[in-house]
């Protein structure tokens, strides 16, 4: 279901932004000792995922539907993308 969700390249593309950036403000801000630069993560993540789905895919995001499995899922797919696969 997921994949099926995420069939489009620059979808998976604008999540990995997403994702990359939420995880960099969440390392900087622990590194920085600045824990607001923590709030822009979600909105980071979310805010390029979501554009992929209403603007690419033009599908509704699982987050609303299965908020937890579809952050597990994000996340494996960034991974499987950062080893340089389902690009």
């Amino acid at each position: 279901f997921y994949m099926r969700e995420h069939s489009n390249p620059r979808n998976r593309h604008l999540h990995f932004a997403g994702t990359t950036l939420a995880l960099s403000l969440v390392i900087a801000a622990i590194a920085m000792r600045r824990p607001m630069l923590a709030l822009g993560a979600p909105l980071a993540g979310y805010g390029f995922a979501w554009v992929g789905h209403f603007i690419v895919e033009r599908n509704r995001p699982a987050t609303f539907k299965y908020p937890l499995w579809s952050l597990i899922c994000d996340f494996r797919l960034w991974l499987v993308m950062l080893s340089g696969k389902a690009w």
